[in-house]
């Protein structure tokens, strides 16, 4: 199952903080049918099929524009196996089990 990660950063609004925004992505990600969500320090994680993940990206790049932002920039990284499974426990287990620090 591809693992996406997704910032988005809008830009050219009134204030430096832009938590209300990622508050509003963020939402929109976790009521997503078919979509897991992890929220990071600096982006959004989803987790399901690219059928599903692709219009929640969308919805989320055009919310900043529904509440007053003048220019918005996403990114998104798509990990995606075909070999075996992939989800977000796997990945990060992966990295911190002790087979992996061997």
């Amino acid at each position: 199952m591809p693992v996406v990660e997704v910032k988005v950063l809008p830009i050219g609004t009134d204030e430096a903080s832009i938590s209300s925004y990622i508050r509003d992505c963020y939402a929109i990600a976790d009521s997503a049918i078919g979509v897991n969500v992890t929220l990071t320090p600096t982006s959004t994680i989803l987790e399901g099929s690219l059928a599903n993940i692709f219009p929640v990206v969308e919805a989320m790049h055009r919310s900043p524009f529904y509440h007053g932002a003048d220019r918005v920039v996403t990114t998104m990284t798509i990990d995606d196996r075909q070999d075996k499974p992939l989800d977000m426990v796997s990945l990060v287990t992966s990295v911190i089990s002790d087979d992996a620090l061997l």
